[in-house]
């Protein structure tokens, strides 16, 4: 049996595309290019870190693409070990997805490779590395190895003065173990856009205006509860796709890999602090300051008193009319492995760890409803690959004790779900894009232990 980590290893795998056709005259520039290397970043006045990055930057290059208009985008590999770029959220062939389960070839130390696909759906997307990390801090999702991706409609009314995107990332130091053999990692310094509170610049910023903000979580591991004080957001879209009823409400949560777009009227003139919520991550760094123009006061927190946040309040009204043929129930079940003491969890999907875990291949055309069945005590951001899924069912109860259930969710299109401990969550995709297909928890540690299922079309 092969592993992922042995296929990381595999040299003899080509790149996706060689770098070069067969005949010079063929050779066509393009149109972005991505150097992975390593990188010193300074995070604050204190805090430097060796990481690896995408361009000499942290968070890499915002590629701006354009809705169904193919794209080349040439990536070199100048680190010590194979890599691998997955393009999140974006309904790309397997082969050039970036995940190595899916059979996207790993990127050869010192070798390019070509992902050419056609960009879609349009929307806020990101890309970022695809490998293992165990407990090396400087790989995987640990490192500095993510990147903003917008895929821009046809037509965009761009009903906003100013646009920023800001990037949610945490850096380890060492790692704790659990008296059930869990590894987590602890975090030294959190940051937005790379860097933490007071070192990077202000968003600037001007009375009347109305901003468009594009938060990601990037974090390898941890939820973070955003506000911005004196202010509210207006969501508009979740994962880049525009939400059924847009909300005006006081504060964001992102899970690992979730995004958020979000319009904020500046009506309020002042210097103001957007960051955590909870004040021991702001702590470590996740602020930024907003200044107005003309304003020199110190920036101002204002503590809200309660984390406040659910998914379903930006849903739409059930369809009208006769429902089609009901959707194919896929029931998985999450579960985490006690393997003795010193030893990792292992995390498994109706009883397996990858590469075991496995259901009936999918029938191209045929919805399919997968419930997440949380049997563990840790809340999951669970990711699809290759596909957005509808929210249908959250937070229904594995005992009667822990509250009610809310069912009968309509129009709220993701990629990344966060199930919550000891509940079944449901979501329903169409099986529209044949070719194998990643599930996995985008907790980093997770997904080094096993919390992986490939699906496979008929």
């Amino acid at each position: 049996m092969i592993s992922r980590r042995d296929l990381l290893k595999c040299s003899a795998l080509a790149a996706l595309v060689p770098s070069r056709p067969a005949f010079a005259g063929e050779w066509v520039e393009p149109d972005h290019r991505i150097d992975i290397a390593p990188i010193t970043l300074d995070l604050s006045s204190r805090h430097r870190v060796k990481t690896t990055a995408y361009n000499g930057q942290v968070p890499g290059a915002l590629l701006r693409l354009k809705e169904n208009q193919p794209v080349t985008i040439e990536v070199t590999n100048h680190t010590d070990r194979p890599e691998v770029v997955h393009w999140h959220g974006l309904f790309t062939p397997p082969e050039t997805d970036g995940a190595i389960e899916e059979g996207t070839a790993p990127i050869p130390v010192g070798s390019s490779a070509r992902y050419t696909f056609t960009p879609r759906p349009a929307g806020f997307r990101w890309y970022h590395t695809h490998t293992m990390a165990m407990q090396d801090f400087t790989r995987g999702q640990y490192s500095g190895q993510h990147g903003l991706l917008m895929i821009e409609p046809r037509d965009d009314p761009g009903r906003y003065d100013q646009e920023f995107f800001l990037v949610l990332h945490d850096w380890a130091g060492y790692l704790l173990a659990s008296d059930d053999g869990a590894m987590n990692p602890s975090y030294a310094v959190a940051t937005i856009n790379g860097r933490a509170m007071g070192t990077g610049e202000p968003l600037r910023v001007r009375h009347g205006q109305r901003i468009l903000l594009h938060v990601l979580n990037s974090s390898p591991t941890e939820v973070h509860w955003i506000a911005f004080a004196g202010h509210s957001f207006r969501v508009m879209a979740l994962d880049g796709n525009p939400v059924p009823t847009p909300r005006t409400i006081p504060m964001l949560r992102l899970a690992p890999a979730e995004r958020v777009s979000a319009v904020v009227d500046m009506n309020n003139p002042g210097v103001w602090v957007l960051g955590e919520v909870r004040k021991h991550v702001q702590a470590l760094g996740m602020a930024v300051v907003v200044e107005y123009e003309n304003r020199g006061s110190p920036p101002r927190w204002e503590q809200p008193p309660d984390l406040v946040w659910n998914y379903e309040q930006f849903a739409g009204a059930p369809p009208a009319g006769p429902t089609s043929h009901p959707p194919i129930l896929v029931p998985l079940v999450i579960e985490s492995k006690f393997r003795g003491h010193g030893a990792m969890e292992a995390w498994t999907i109706n009883g397996e760890s990858y590469p075991n875990a496995t259901v009936a291949p999918l029938i191209q055309g045929q919805r399919y409803r997968l419930q997440f069945i949380n049997k563990s005590m840790d809340d999951h951001p669970l990711h699809l690959h290759r596909h957005s899924f509808e929210l249908r069912s959250l937070g229904v109860p594995l005992t009667p004790a822990r509250g009610a259930a809310r069912n009968d969710i309509h129009g709220i299109m993701k990629d990344v779900v966060l199930a919550n401990a000891q509940t079944r969550t449901e979501v329903e995709f169409t099986a529209d894009n044949p070719g194998a297909s990643l599930l996995h928890c985008h907790q980093q540690n997770h997904m080094d232990l096993g919390f992986m299922m490939l699906f496979g079309y008929a």
